[in-house]
C-alpha cells in the first residue's frame, strides 16, 4: 500500500527528527478514540517519514488501563471549553450504552481527545528536541574535554622528552 515510502530511512533510524516527529504523532493517536489506532500511527509515521516503531509505541500510552481516565479527562476538558455541564453517567462497557450516550458525548469527548492530543504532541515533540539538543551538547563538551586532555598529555610528553635530551 505504502510502496517506496516504506523505504524512508527516517522510519527505522533514530535521528532527531524522526525520534521527535515519531514521538507527536505516537501521543497524538494515543488520543484518537477509535479502534486500530496502530494502524493510524504506522500510516501517519510513513506519510510523514518518521520513526515508525517509536510512533506504534507510544500508542500504547492509551491502553486497556489507561484509556478511562484518559477519555474521561478529555470528555471533562472539551465540555468545560464547550461550556457544557459534563454529564456522570454510570459507563457501560456495551453497545447499548454506547449507541444510547454517544449523541451527547461525542462533540465534547473528540474536543479534548484533540486538544489533548495536540497539546501532547507538542509538549513531547518539543521535550525530544530539547533533551536531544543537551544531549549533543554535552558529546561535544566531553568530546572537547577529551581532545583537551590529550593535547595537555602530548604537551607534558613533549616537554618530558626535551627536558631529557637537554640533560648533560
Amino acid at each position: 500500500f505504502f510502496g517506496h515510502a516504506l523505504h524512508n530511512k527516517n522510519l527505522w533510524h533514530l535521528n532527531r527528527y524522526s525520534v521527535s516527529w515519531a514521538v507527536s504523532v505516537g501521543l497524538f493517536i494515543a488520543y484518537v478514540p477509535v479502534p486500530f489506532q496502530m494502524l493510524l500511527a504506522a500510516s501517519a509515521a510513513i506519510a510523514i517519514g518518521c520513526n515508525l516503531p517509536i510512533s506504534v509505541a507510544l500508542v500504547w500510552t492509551s491502553n486497556p488501563l489507561t484509556m478511562p481516565p484518559m477519555f474521561y479527562a478529555a470528555y471533562l476538558l472539551g465540555a468545560w471549553v464547550m461550556g457544557l455541564r459534563a454529564k456522570n453517567p454510570a459507563v457501560e462497557l456495551s453497545w447499548d450504552w454506547l449507541i444510547t450516550h454517544w449523541a451527547s458525548i461525542w462533540q465534547p469527548l473528540l474536543l479534548g481527545c484533540f486538544i489533548f492530543g495536540l497539546s501532547l504532541a507538542i509538549l513531547g515533540h518539543i521535550a525530544v528536541r530539547l533533551m536531544w539538543r543537551i544531549q549533543v551538547g554535552k558529546a561535544w563538551q566531553r568530546r572537547k574535554l577529551k581532545r583537551k586532555r590529550k593535547q595537555q598529555a602530548t604537551a607534558r610528553s613533549r616537554n618530558q622528552n626535551e627536558s631529557g635530551d637537554s640533560a648533560p
